[in-house]
């Protein structure tokens, strides 16, 4: 029977609000009434024993015509290949397809190749893990790097931020294999940023869209069951809604900088109930004897490392249940990416006790993870390490925004707003990817209601949150 056939009476349960309550959080299920509780995954390997160890990994792909933008360029034969490891490509050279396909001002350090590669040498990112590198290199005839994409294959869902799981379910239901799968992203990593890197060629469109169909044919010939690009780029998002991919949309919270040139400017721009409870939780942190600090490049030593990492195990296993990183992740990401990295840490008669790590982009900060010593209590320095703290550094740095990542509404009345995120998703069967389909229209318009509803509750004045909505 086919897919369709027999998917369509039983998603039609799944593609209600409860699917999208059971895995975006308390929030939703406050809001909307429905839902089941949330649950602990702990294997997801389902379907016939068809893994990524039977596949032949590293297939390789094309060539692929390319016609040039001007009469100058004779038609081109780009070759694709995969990579097994993100070490089989100069740095150089995948990150000049970073820059270029960003620009200086828009540098994201998540998809560069000291992050990526950090997870990959620090055993996190790995076969072992569930995470196959599957890298795209695309090349032109004399053998130049044209672009690059991170790319995986899966047999699980963990550490991706878009969650999929009922999905694997209505697969197992009807016995078909939904892992292994193909994974466009940074792993463990919820951040926005472009997925697809291109040099700044006269052809540049071309090479994109040669990556797409490298990315489709890759899926196709490994036979999984699907392609998932998440948090790409907004434009990203739009130009692959034509080229058969499902688009699906999510939310974070992001603090904007308004051109401020204090904390207190940006209090300002707060109604006075919000602006006083924020200096009260401000003043609480001096009373409990902390001091914060800013550390950057050499200033991390190895010594903060390894208490941030036992400050990162503590929130895991409290409340994750998994740690996905390891302590070599965090010696050579810092010792990578140098002023890229700054760790916010609380001391407390000069010892650490917590610890918040953020990444610097062109115009944006990214925080990351937050974490603290086993059993160590202090009011409000979850708040001031991770939000007070990047405010004010994100405005001394004079950039754009902080993007504090999912989950927390508590971060709305600290002044990070709702905005939406993106992904997209190639399904290789035709009656999972309609039924799939109509789930995401319903989830979308979910979605949008739940940010107007949360930017309704705002702690901005009013001519601030009406900016917000038309950002």
């Amino acid at each position: 029977m086919a897919a369709s056939a027999i998917l369509r009476p039983s998603l039609s349960l799944h593609a209600s609000p409860s699917l999208y309550l059971f895995h975006e959080g308390p929030y939703f299920r406050q809001t909307l009434r429905k839902g089941p509780p949330k649950c602990k995954i702990y294997a997801l390997f389902w379907g016939p024993k068809k893994n990524s160890g039977s596949r032949e990994l590293s297939p390789s792909l094309g060539p692929y015509p390319v016609t040039a933008s001007t009469t100058e360029v004779d038609m081109q034969q780009i070759s694709v290949s995969v990579a097994s490891s993100i070490l089989e490509i100069s740095s150089e050279d995948w990150d000049a397809c970073g820059i270029d396909a960003t620009g200086n001002e828009h540098f994201n350090p998540f998809t560069t190749h000291a992050f990526l590669s950090s997870l990959e040498e620090s055993g996190c990112s790995t076969k072992e893990t569930g995470w196959v590198p599957q890298h795209i290199v695309a090349r032109d005839e004399k053998g130049n790097v044209l672009g690059v994409v991170p790319l995986y294959l899966k047999s699980h869902s963990y550490g991706e931020f878009v969650f999929d799981y009922s999905w694997a379910d209505a697969y197992h239901s009807y016995g078909y294999p939904y892992y292994p799968k193909l994974q466009c992203s940074v792993p463990f990593t919820p951040v926005t940023g472009q997925r697809i890197l291109v040099r700044d060629t006269v052809y540049k469109s071309q090479v994109f869209d040669v990556l797409v169909e490298a990315l489709k044919d890759l899926t196709i010939k490994l036979d999984v069951s699907s392609l998932h690009i998440t948090f790409p780029s907004e434009n990203e998002w739009h130009k692959l809604k034509n080229r058969g991919f499902l688009q699906r949309t999510g939310m974070q919270y992001h603090w904007k900088n308004r051109n401020y040139k204090s904390f207190d400017d940006f209090l300002m721009d707060m109604r006075q109930s919000k602006r006083k409870n924020i200096r009260q939780e401000r003043k609480k942190i001096s009373t409990q004897n902390l001091k914060m600090k800013r550390l950057r490049g050499d200033d991390i030593k190895a010594l903060h490392w390894d208490s941030f990492y036992s400050f990162y195990r503590n929130t895991t296993d409290n409340k994750w249940g998994r740690a996905f990183l390891t302590r070599d992740f965090f010696h050579n990401m810092g010792e990578k990416m140098g002023d890229k990295v700054m760790l916010i840490v609380a001391e407390e008669d000069d010892k650490l006790v917590a610890g918040a790590l953020n990444l610097i982009g062109g115009d944006t900060l990214f925080g990351r993870l937050w974490g603290c010593l086993p059993h160590a209590y202090f009011p409000n320095l979850h708040f001031e390490a991770c939000y007070y703290q990047a405010i004010e550094a994100a405005i001394d740095l004079n950039l754009s925004k902080v993007e504090a990542g999912a989950q927390g509404e508590h971060k709305i009345q600290r002044g990070y707003l709702p905005v939406t995120t993106y992904s997209c998703h190639y399904i290789l069967d035709e009656g999972f990817r309609k039924v799939i389909g109509n789930f995401l229209v319903n989830e979308t318009a979910q979605v949008k209601h739940v940010i107007k509803l949360l930017c309704e509750s705002g702690p901005f004045k009013e001519e601030i949150m009406k900016q917000h909505e038309f950002s």
